[in-house]
């Protein structure tokens, strides 16, 4: 299920003036990644009104209630706030009238200002919330940005991923989480990737103990979110198991139901894992762009075997 979001981190997020200090917004929430511009509810048509939503009042809606007269206006305001709104709020510092103000105020429903185009406002506040609302799990691993692609490091406790992750960000590269990840599916296709608060630039390297990243290696060393593009699986090397030594065909792993490009890696004594991380990663963003190197040489085989 989604989470929920304070009301009063959206205000200091999205910089909202409260033009109702008295409404008490401890208590107050918004669980849907959306907004709602009430323009047939200003006409008197409130079913199927999506009351749960941020209410947004533009230039068009604003006008129109301008030109309401002011018994009608009234009854309109009442049928409104009777709906339980999180919050209305008014763009390009358009300023609302003290009778709505009043009813607000009574109905306990916070309305805000903001300077922001109503059409920048929203779909602003709808990318944001889109990612503080998505469906969210922790999982044991490493997450890195290497070359601006998003690689999960996962394996056994133990098995190096965060000693892989320090010889990544002394190569140039930017830490998102160690030990624990935070996933949230933003779409379809999108898995972003977070450190809980708590351990955000901290690394754990057994024998030495906690190490700060931002302050030993510097702000260019760190993220604080990043796509999740693939995943590499560190493993005990097993004598007997047959490793992909070609790459033709891609292996997936599945979080919150999308699928995310997976490659296991063998581990033995000599491999160099950052080395490894780094092309497993350029590799990948080369196969974006359309070029498979394994599809490649397949091509040349077989050319080969027609000429003879």
């Amino acid at each position: 299920m989604a989470n929920k979001v304070k009301l009063q981190k959206i205000v200091e997020k999205m910089n909202l003036k409260n033009l109702t200090p008295d409404v008490d917004l401890s208590e107050s929430f918004v669980e849907v990644p959306d907004i709602n511009r009430p323009a047939l509810q200003l006409t008197g048509f409130f079913e199927h009104f999506d009351s749960d939503r941020v209410q947004i009042i533009g230039y068009v809606e604003y006008t129109f209630l301008e030109k309401m007269e002011e018994e009608k206006k009234k009854e309109i305001y009442q049928t409104f706030l009777s709906y339980p709104i999180p919050c209305l709020v008014f763009c390009r510092n358009l300023p609302p009238e003290e009778m709505l103000l009043e009813m607000a105020e009574k109905a306990n429903v916070p309305v805000f200002q903001t300077e922001k185009k109503t059409s920048e406002f929203t779909s602003e506040l709808i990318r944001w919330l889109n990612v503080e609302l998505a469906p969210c799990i922790s999982i044991h691993g490493v997450l890195v940005d290497v070359y601006g692609v998003g690689v999960l490091i996962m394996g056994e406790s133990g098995i190096g991923k965060s000693e892989a992750a320090l010889e990544l960000i002394k190569r140039g590269h930017r830490l998102v989480s160690d030990d624990v990840v935070e996933i949230r599916r933003v779409s379809d296709e999108t898995l972003v990737g977070s450190a809980p608060d708590i351990t955000r630039h901290f690394i754990e390297l057994r024998g030495i103990g906690i190490v700060d990243v931002k302050t030993l290696f510097g702000v260019l060393s760190v993220r604080e979110t990043e796509n999740i593009d693939l995943v590499i699986t560190l493993e005990e090397w097993n004598r007997d198991k047959e490793y992909d030594r070609l790459g033709l065909e891609e292996e997936y792993t599945e979080f919150l139901g999308n699928k995310v490009v997976c490659h296991h890696l063998p581990i033995r004594p000599g491999r160099n894992l950052a080395i490894i991380v780094e092309t497993a990663a350029i590799n990948h963003r080369q196969k974006q762009m359309g070029y498979n190197a394994a599809q490649e040489l397949y091509k040349r085989v077989q050319q080969n075997l027609t000429r003879k």
